[in-house]
């Protein structure tokens, strides 16, 4: 039996939900009343608290400012018509959350614990997770190093936070993406894999361009010879290539995310081939030339499915079919918000129910 864990919660004496607009979300900008705060030191993790959310007193000194020891994680809670409150496959994150803890030197997380942190913070601001379609209460847990030392060690001491924002869709246009030529996100034997801090900070530079260009997100290659897919800067880059859902397979430089988990499992249930093994620039661009790719999208935690409309490669640009006509991907769509929202049974499990 798991055992309860024992929260100090502090509620706030001014909640900011009713001056919040609901109905303007911008992603990751609005903060909910609370959040959820632990340390660990000597060996354990301790301090498991609930507290209005607000500023923290931290050394300059803290080695994740210095050394870059710093993760998180994303997911999403989701209010069904009933009033019931859910977060989808929370198992997943804990599971990705420790495998980005192992590769930075950092201490895991047992899953009762994380879970348990989810559900405290979820629950106590449960009036938070928004009611309109394709909304969410998206949830960010994040690890960091505090040793205020200024030396290339582990640090002895960190701080796990999880904090919660209302928001709405990710992206809201069909994507114009660009395969990535010159910039590395990843290479082998790095930590590609797992929720750096640093992975995101080295990808800006490049995504900056990209959209300077008038593109919306890029397309990430292979280190050495950037000849071969990863993933896409903010989700997994999935592909629908004559008749298979073809994905690069899961390694070093690609996150292995729970959405396209998801979706894989979901298109073996429908009998639609699958494939996850290394997928080359050169087919997805003759697929394109020639019709048989028919449908290409982001899975991701905050994108959801972000339809692709158009890849461009070496200054050219191939634009693929209306995704409104894309029978695979608005499928899975339709699926996933269905058992996110509580329109159909949840017979795989997935959704986590809060305070019940």
């Amino acid at each position: 039996m798991t055992e309860t864990l024992d929260i100090q919660i502090t509620k706030t004496t001014h909640s900011r939900l009713q001056e919040t607009d609901f109905d303007n979300l911008p992603f990751g900008k609005i903060f909910s009343d609370h959040m959820f705060v632990a340390d660990y030191a000597d060996g354990e993790w301790k301090n498991f608290q609930v507290i209005p959310y607000g500023e923290i007193g931290l050394s300059p000194a803290i080695s994740a400012l210095h050394y870059g020891q710093a993760f998180f994680e994303g997911i999403k809670a989701y209010k069904h018509a009933d009033g019931k409150v859910v977060i989808f496959r929370p198992d997943k994150n804990a599971e990705r959350f420790n495998k980005s803890a192992e590769r930075l030197c950092m201490p895991t997380l047992p899953e009762d614990i994380f879970l348990q942190s989810l559900a405290a913070v979820v629950d106590i601001d449960r009036d938070w997770v928004p009611t309109q379609d394709n909304h969410a209460l998206y949830i960010r847990p994040f690890m960091f190093a505090t040793d205020p030392f200024l030396g290339v060690q582990p640090s002895a001491t960190y701080k796990y936070m999880v904090l919660t924002c209302p928001v709405g869709p990710y992206f809201s246009k069909t994507l114009r993406v660009k395969i990535e030529t010159n910039f590395t996100r990843a290479a082998e034997g790095g930590m590609g894999f797992a929720k750096a801090a640093g992975n995101y900070a080295s990808s800006m530079l490049p995504g900056k361009t990209a959209v300077d260009e008038g593109f919306d997100q890029l397309i990430w290659t292979d280190a050495r010879d950037h000849a071969y897919i990863e993933e896409m800067g903010a989700a997994n880059a999935m592909f629908v290539l004559d008749g298979k859902l073809v994905t690069p397979s899961t390694q070093s430089t690609i996150l292995k995310g729970v959405t396209r988990d998801t979706v894989i499992k979901l298109a073996q249930e429908w009998g639609v081939p699958v494939e996850e093994r290394r997928v080359s620039v050169a087919e997805i661009v003759e697929g394109a030339k020639n019709g048989k790719l028919t449908d290409a999208f982001g899975a991701g935690t905050a994108a959801t499915i972000a339809p692709v409309g158009s890849i461009s490669y070496n200054g050219e640009e191939y634009f693929l079919i209306d995704p409104k006509e894309r029978e695979f991907s608005q499928k899975v769509l339709k699926t996933l918000n269905d058992i996110k929202y509580g329109v159909i049974p949840d017979t795989h499990g997935w959704n986590f129910p809060v305070g019940e």
